[in-house]
Formats: structure tokens, C-alpha cells, sequence
């Protein structure tokens, strides 16, 4: 029996070895700032990645956000729809703006946003007049959504698509990869991610002249002119060449990233199948994600995820209690949610999940030891 003095983390960062060979490229070539090799070979190495012809890197995954709306023409008081079951940062960009969030609840076969309730809010926008002027689709803990049913539905009705695809980097759907679908896509390497550089995101779009776009803005729409010209608002948001440098090292490793995180999760699903009442999280047949976080939910009445998640750290397991919904936010207490037609799915999911340590420097001993003590728990 493994014996812990520390903590199995939740999901931490995992450097190949070679991060620091570009880090010293970059003082060597003394580009420190946010331009460089480093910068252009991270960007297209993302780009091939993800077979699209280009892409820029900046700041955050939130940053990347902010610039897709941007390129949108989103403004004060437009609304956007965008997935409830989030983190906060999928959000605060149209807040940004002055746009004024309508949630949409998840569905249960991938816990993403539910074409039902979409379509519903789509619906009665067009009564109103007051179509959106974005979707912001979040592929969930690396899951991918049922982008056929929600790309039809924003065909119809004349909406751009914009793929939150923050944690679901090397997931796919009918084999195209995820962010690529919509019509802008963005990444985070946040510390927590599959791959990271320590803070960063990406931003990729179906039109390439809106990758040359977002890169002026996050260079605070500097014009090209012999001294500082601004026609527009811009903002600092280019990645560092320092940064950028981690970033090539870890995208040599994310395969073998993502097949560690699927391995992890197999793991857990065949150590907890015979636990009554627990269920991993579901993906879609057409869909392969990349299993950021090893999710679940449980049916007792007897625990709830907050008492799971604290007796699992009595014995030294770090977990994290599913999203709380957007609309269950006091921020956006006054924002409209459809829910889906099996009800308000996405608070359900709250009041019964939880994430299990999930890192890819796990040890099989340690992954045993989480399944034996979530296992004990929820047989008590």
C-alpha cells in the first residue's frame, strides 16, 4: 500500500527535458521580448499541428478569447451564448466588451452545450430580433461537443462559432481536430493543461487574414509607420520569445501527453466500474478527447462531492469539484439560461462530480491508491 507524505496532485506541469535548450536560444539570441524564432516556430508548430494554415500565440487562452470577439466586431450590447458548464475566463472577454452573456446548459452524452437548449435560445432570439453574435462552444475536461448539431444550428441561424477549446488540445471530432471546427478556435497553456508555458494561449481561424488581424491587435494595433501610429485599440497580448521557447519543447511531448491522460483515464474506469452509481465521463463515438482531467459523477445521498473531495485529502489526494455553473455565478445572476430538455443538466453535474488527480508524472501506485480510497469512500 502506498504510503503518501504529499499530496497526489490534481494535474501539475510536466516538462519533456528539453524546454530549456529554447529558453537559452532566446538569451543567446537576447529576444526577450514577445517576437523571436522561438515565437515563430511555437506558432507553427501549432498551426501544423492542427492543419491550419496559421495561428498566433499570446498571452492567455482568455487573451485569445478576448481577440476572437474582437475580430468578431462584438460591442456593447450585443449578446453572445456560451456554454454554463465553464470556468469563469470562457465568459469575462464578452464582459470585456460590454456584450451581455446568454448561458446555454450542457447535454448529458458529453456534458458540453446541448444542441436542445441552443437551438431554443436560438430560436427565441430570432423572434426577438436579437440573434448573437457569437456561440462560444467550450469542449469541456478535453471533451469534444456534438459540433455537427451545433455547426448546422449556427449555419442556420447566421452565428460564428467560436471553439473554447482551452482544455482540449489533441482531442478531435470525425478526426478534425478540436478548435479547428468553428469559425475562430483558441488554446491555453496555463499551468494546469496538457502542455503549458506556464501562462499562454493560441488563437486559430478558418480565415487566415484574421490570424494577421489578431496579431495586431495584441501588439496594441501598432500601424506601420516610421514612429508610433494607433488608428485603433490594441492591447499587449503577444507571448514571449522566453515563453514561446517552453512551448516547442511541449509540443514535441503532447502526444504522448494525451496518451498518457487517455491511459489515466481507462485506468480509472476499469478500477471504479464496480463502485454502485459512479459513472466516468462520458465521450462521444466520433469524438476522441484528450482526457484533461479524469472526471466523475456519483448517485448518493449519503455523500456529496465537497465531503468526497475532503476525506480524499485526509489521505493526501488533491481533487476539484466539477464547474459550477456560469448561471449559478452571483456575477451572472441576471443572465438568461435555457436548459436543456432533460432538465438543468449542467447544475446536476456540479452537485455530483468531481475531478481525480489526473497528472501524467502519476505512478501506477498512486493512481491504485486514488482508486482504493474513492472506492472505500463511496462503499461507506
Amino acid at each position: 500500500m502506498l504510503k503518501t507524505k504529499k499530496m497526489i496532485p490534481l494535474a501539475v506541469p510536466h516538462m519533456s527535458g528539453m524546454e530549456e535548450k529554447y529558453i537559452q536560444k532566446a538569451f543567446q539570441e537576447n529576444w526577450i521580448a514577445p517576437l523571436g524564432s522561438n515565437v515563430d516556430a511555437f506558432e507553427a508548430s501549432i498551426a501544423s499541428y492542427n492543419h491550419v494554415s496559421d495561428a498566433a500565440v499570446v498571452s492567455s487562452g482568455t487573451a485569445a478569447i478576448h481577440l476572437a470577439l474582437q475580430l468578431l466586431n462584438i460591442g456593447a450590447g450585443d449578446t453572445v451564448f456560451c456554454s454554463t458548464f465553464t470556468f469563469v475566463a470562457s465568459i469575462n472577454p464578452a464582459l470585456y466588451l460590454g456584450a451581455k452573456p446568454v448561458f446555454i446548459d450542457s447535454e448529458e452524452e458529453t456534458w458540453c452545450m446541448s444542441p436542445f437548449a441552443l437551438k431554443a435560445a436560438l430560436e427565441d432570439a430570432r423572434q426577438k430580433n436579437q440573434l448573437p453574435k457569437a456561440i462560444i462552444v467550450v469542449h469541456i475536461y478535453g471533451q469534444s461537443a456534438k459540433m455537427d448539431e451545433i455547426i448546422a444550428l449556427a449555419n442556420e441561424y447566421g452565428v460564428p462559432i467560436v471553439e473554447d477549446a482551452a482544455e482540449a488540445l489533441g482531442g478531435t471530432y470525425r478526426n478534425a481536430p478540436l478548435g479547428t471546427l468553428g469559425d475562430l478556435g483558441i488554446f491555453s497553456f496555463n499551468g494546469n493543461k496538457i502542455i503549458t508555458t506556464s501562462g499562454g494561449g493560441a488563437l486559430v481561424a478558418k480565415q487566415p487574414e484574421k490570424i494577421a488581424e489578431a496579431r495586431f491587435l495584441a501588439s496594441q494595433s501598432k500601424e506601420d509607420a516610421p514612429y508610433y501610429l494607433h488608428h485603433q485599440v490594441g492591447y499587449n497580448y503577444r507571448l514571449s520569445n522566453v515563453l514561446a521557447g517552453i512551448g516547442i519543447a511541449q509540443m514535441d511531448v503532447l502526444n504522448d501527453r494525451v496518451a498518457k491522460k487517455q491511459e489515466i483515464f481507462a485506468t480509472y474506469e476499469a478500477g471504479l466500474a464496480d463502485v454502485p452509481g459512479l459513472v466516468m465521463m462520458p465521450e462521444l463515438d466520433v469524438a476522441t478527447g484528450n482526457r484533461w482531467l479524469s472526471t466523475m459523477t456519483f448517485d448518493t445521498d449519503e455523500k456529496t462531492p465537497e465531503d468526497v473531495m475532503t476525506l480524499l485529502k485526509v489521505q493526501g489526494i488533491d481533487s476539484r469539484l466539477l464547474w459550477k455553473p456560469m448561471h449559478q455565478q452571483p456575477l451572472f445572476q441576471d443572465a438568461p439560461f435555457y436548459a436543456d430538455e432533460a432538465g438543468d443538466v449542467a447544475t446536476k453535474l456540479f452537485e455530483t462530480g468531481l475531478c481525480l488527480p489526473s497528472s501524467t508524472q502519476m505512478t501506477q501506485e498512486e493512481q491504485e491508491y486514488v482508486i482504493d480510497a474513492v472506492k472505500k469512500i463511496l462503499s461507506k
